[in-house]
């Protein structure tokens, strides 16, 4: 999901104490726990069980990054976030990376001192609206109330949108998914708009999803990734890289299952490479040569972890389009490990 120009709640203060100071990968290994930003509880991307154990793609990707770094992937504390402190806790060093649904955009790369590591999620804006409004596009809103959460770039996009096609609406801001969904079926607002995915995950939530519609439109691009403090590179290398090693190890057909046995015995050289059995790029790194190893046997790679989370045969039901493989129609596209 999004933040827009909250930018203003992070100030120059917490950015200057924020900055990373090139020892992030040492606080993780010194403390022995990852601590990882992740919303309060939007399914299929973060949100704990009955149990208080946490699953979803996001969650995955965090368990990846401490498989890889500390060599046991639930060696993770998941601190929520919402879209309004979500940005401060990275800053302020509270968590070491922020997998949250995030729109990588201009000015939180740029303004607000943060690296994203790449694109886990391709996506953009929607509609949702009870089946009962009779109402299939989002043309046919004007005069609404829409839900939506502050501090992010739903608001901004929203208010150019309705702007655009001239017609008027009514924001009902609320700051949280559990809210966005409370005052929705309570009749307060009209619509939800947000991600598409975070629309799906919404739905499948509800007692009767198949009384809500997702209208067709689709008014932004919302590029979804985890990100890191600016000022620490071997960091950021170690966020971008371990998500490139769950993206290719699924190009490669690298999986949980398999990757022990194609370690051992692989004569492909980009698998040999991956899997820490040709070249040495976990030194690079300052890991050990098997870091992306632990990474897909611990999770899984990008096609496993989305299928689990968030595919067609979870109460989401997303297809993976936009998210497919590059050699698939899709987006998705490992960067060469050489």
């Amino acid at each position: 999901m999004k933040t827009m120009i909250a930018i203003a709640t992070v100030t120059a203060a917490t950015l200057s104490a924020g900055l990373a100071s090139a020892g992030t990968l040492a606080d993780v290994q010194t403390r022995g726990k990852l601590n990882c930003g992740v919303t309060g509880g939007q399914a299929g991307f973060s949100a704990p069980d009955a149990n208080g154990v946490w699953h979803g793609m996001d969650v995955d990707y965090c368990r990846a990054i401490a498989a890889a770094v500390l060599k046991d992937p639930n060696a993770v504390t998941f601190v929520p976030t919402t879209g309004q402190t979500r940005f401060t806790a990275l800053a302020s060093g509270e968590v070491d990376i922020l997998a949250r649904t995030t729109t990588w955009t201009f000015s939180r790369d740029v303004d607000l001192k943060f690296s994203f590591a790449g694109v886990n999620y391709y996506d953009g804006q929607a509609f949702m609206v009870p089946k009962s409004l009779g109402i299939s596009s989002a043309k046919d809103l004007d005069g609404a109330t829409v839900c939506i959460q502050t501090g992010t770039t739903t608001e901004l996009n929203l208010a150019e949108y309705f702007r655009r096609i001239n017609i008027k609406y009514e924001p009902v801001p609320v700051e949280n998914n559990a809210d966005v969904q409370q005052k929705f079926l309570a009749g307060a607002c009209d619509v939800i708009s947000s991600d598409g995915s975070d629309l799906a995950s919404t739905r499948s939530s509800f007692k009767n999803p198949q009384d809500y519609i997702i209208l067709p439109e689709i008014i932004s691009k919302e590029p979804l990734g985890p990100l890191v403090r600016q000022g620490d590179d071997q960091w950021a290398d170690i966020a971008r890289w371990t998500l490139n090693a769950l993206i290719s190890a699924e190009e490669l057909g690298v999986t949980a299952e398999n990757a022990d046995k194609d370690a051992a015995e692989a004569d492909n050289p980009d698998i040999g490479r991956l899997l820490g059995k040709d070249d040495k790029l976990g030194e690079m790194l300052g890991l050990d040569n098997e870091w992306a190893k632990r990474a897909v046997s611990a999770v899984g790679n990008y096609g496993e972890i989305f299928d689990r989370n968030l595919g067609e045969k979870t109460p989401i039901a997303l297809e993976r389009g936009l998210n497919s493989l590059w050699t698939k129609g899709g987006l998705m596209y490992g960067l060469p490990l050489r």
